[in-house]
Formats: C-alpha cells, structure tokens, sequence
C-alpha cells in the first residue's frame, strides 16, 4: 500500500559543523529543536574552528554592512586573544606600537603598484 508522503512529518536536518556562541544551543532547544554539539577535541581543532568562524564573520559584514556583524568580529577576536594567552592590554598594545611604526587607515591610502 502506497502512503501520501505529504503527510507524512520527516525530520528536516540542517547541517553546519561551525562554532556557535555558548547559548545558541539552549536557544536552539527553546524553538522546540534539537542541537546536536559537541566540544572541540582539542587546542588544534578549536584553533581552526576560530579561524573559520573569523572568516564566516567578516563574509557576513561585507554582505551586510551591519554593525552587528562588527560586534561578532570582535567577539571572535577576543577568543582568539584569550586562545593565544594575550591580555585586552597586550593586544592593544600590539596594534598600538603596529600604528606607530607603519601608520593606521585613517588616511585611505590605497598601494597600486610599486616599481622597481
């Protein structure tokens, strides 16, 4: 006997295997669906997971233009500070000292070419 598959309620499963912030998945669990996670293995793994969500954060501004999108660039950023061992002061220190020796953004310099 044939059944009408219309009727019939298959699970829809969306696939990401990506880092989420810590409460995506009790959010998840609130729209009455069911997260599946798991913990980065290690130090390595979690290392990439933030280099790749660092990307997926900027794609996502450069579409957007949103601020928002900034905030979870800096979110991501602060992971990553924390991964590697440095202090919000050592990092900005970091840049400041960069800015010092070879200047900022503040000018819109735009490099063409160099010719030798």
């Amino acid at each position: 006997m044939f059944t009408d598959a219309s009727r019939e309620r298959r699970p829809v499963t969306r696939r990401y295997d990506k880092l989420v912030r810590d409460d995506i998945p009790k959010r998840i669990e609130r729209n009455g669906d069911v997260p599946i996670v798991r913990t980065a293995s290690d130090d390595e793994e979690y290392e990439e997971y933030l280099h790749e969500k660092l990307r997926e954060e900027v794609e996502e501004y450069e579409e957007s233009q949103n601020p928002e999108e900034l905030a979870d660039i800096l979110e991501v950023i602060r992971s990553i500070r924390e991964f590697e061992g440095l202090s919000e002061r050592e990092l900005r220190g970091l840049r400041d000292r960069k800015a010092e020796k070879r200047g900022r953004f503040a000018e819109r310099v735009i490099l063409e070419r160099v010719e030798s």
